[in-house]
């Protein structure tokens, strides 16, 4: 059997050969995408970039440089470990990104994806918040990485902002991402099933991006996204279980006029089913208006 990697070491000399060599092994292999990039050539593009320790948004000027032996091992290694392993190019890297915001990941936390980081990045939660400035205390749920916590940091400046997850070890990657932005004065991490280890306090913001992928989307999930924490995706029969404790129990963590942000996946109609008489708002995303929802704290179930 032809080992590609061996011809790879001996034939291939420069960035440009290395990039196409790595979008036919991707392509070959069948990769699922869904971890920063959503095609072959954008992560091998950001693989090769970051084993060479090259800028990606100028590697156009170094196609054609010739390797070192050394560099061809280190990248051959990456995209090895991508198809053989089917590992998540953020693991094999160490990072992810929200927007402007870079994240320490391994395998301990699921790499940071989440149309809430979109929403406030790009400002479209001002329809319910005229003033960012004004927001006090932000809770997130489920914090894995601590990246909308982070996130949530830098856009609402003046408020102190808890973080929860149950992962001790998801709790860790989060200290680490903490520190590296300087707030530790403004983000606590609690270690806490949801609610149940937090003081008695009022927020003005809920957030969370909970498990939320249903059994049988858990029976069918790509390989890429089985090495990520099960407990980070698995959200049930219907992927709603920790979706209505979340509601439940906000009222007694809202201000007055707070406000609760819940991703849901593509689990809108079963929500929507459980609760009927509550008015969700959708809010639109890069991808549609299915995903998360927005509740006044006035109209959670049970007020």
């Amino acid at each position: 059997m032809i080992d590609h990697y061996d011809d790879a070491r001996a034939q291939l000399r420069t960035v440009r050969d290395l990039l196409r060599f790595a979008v036919t092994r991707f392509e070959e292999a069948g990769l699922f995408y869904g971890h920063g990039s959503d095609n072959a050539w954008d992560e091998a593009a950001y693989l090769v970039h970051h084993a060479l320790h090259l800028p990606l948004e100028r590697i156009d000027a170094f196609l054609d440089a010739r390797l070192t032996q050394a560099e061809r091992e280190a990248v051959l290694a990456m995209l090895r470990r991508r198809v053989e392993e089917r590992v998540p190019a953020a693991y094999l890297t160490g990072e992810a990104f929200l927007g402007p915001y870079r994240f320490r990941v391994d395998e301990r936390v699921i790499v940071p994806r989440s149309f809430i980081g979109e929403l406030m990045l790009d400002g479209d939660l001002a329809p319910w918040i005229d003033d960012p400035e004004a927001i006090g205390n932000v809770l997130e749920l489920c914090t894995g990485s601590g990246c909308l916590a982070i996130v949530a940091a830098h856009v609402f400046p003046n408020a102190k902002v808890d973080a929860v997850d149950l992962s001790t070890d998801a709790l860790e990657v989060a200290r680490l991402n903490v520190a590296d932005y300087g707030l530790e004065d403004t983000v606590t991490l609690y270690h806490s099933d949801l609610y149940q280890a937090l003081p008695q306090k009022r927020y003005d913001l809920i957030l969370s991006n909970p498990p939320y992928v249903n059994a049988p989307s858990m029976a069918t999930l790509p390989e890429e996204y089985r090495r990520e924490p099960e407990m980070a995706l698995a959200g049930g029969e219907d992927g709603l279980d920790l979706v209505h404790t979340i509601l439940r129990e906000a009222p007694r963590f809202l201000t007055e006029n707070g406000l609760l942000v819940v991703e849901i996946g593509h689990n809108r109609d079963d929500l929507e089913a459980a609760y009927p008489d509550t008015p969700f708002t959708w809010l639109e995303t890069e991808s549609g208006n299915e995903f998360v929802f927005l509740l006044p704290a006035a109209d959670l179930p049970g007020n």
